[in-house]
């Protein structure tokens, strides 16, 4: 059986925690930032968990992470 290849677009983005949860960065964090609040862009900052919809597709995109 050949290795499998990770997309690395995927392992870019994504990061994954010792208990195998995937985390990311939200979005709305790149620019017109002084449209928004200082709290708004603090917690924009912060990682947040992938949702379940998307952990199938992920996982079959790294398949050495889990």
């Amino acid at each position: 059986m050949p290795k499998l290849k990770t997309k690395k677009a995927f392992a870019k983005r994504l990061r994954v925690t010792k208990k195998r949860k995937i985390l990311r960065s939200k979005e709305g964090r790149r620019h017109l930032l002084s449209l928004k609040t200082s709290s708004r862009k603090r917690k924009l900052g912060r990682k947040t968990l992938i949702s379940r919809a998307d952990s199938r597709q992920v996982r079959a995109a790294m398949p050495y992470a889990f």
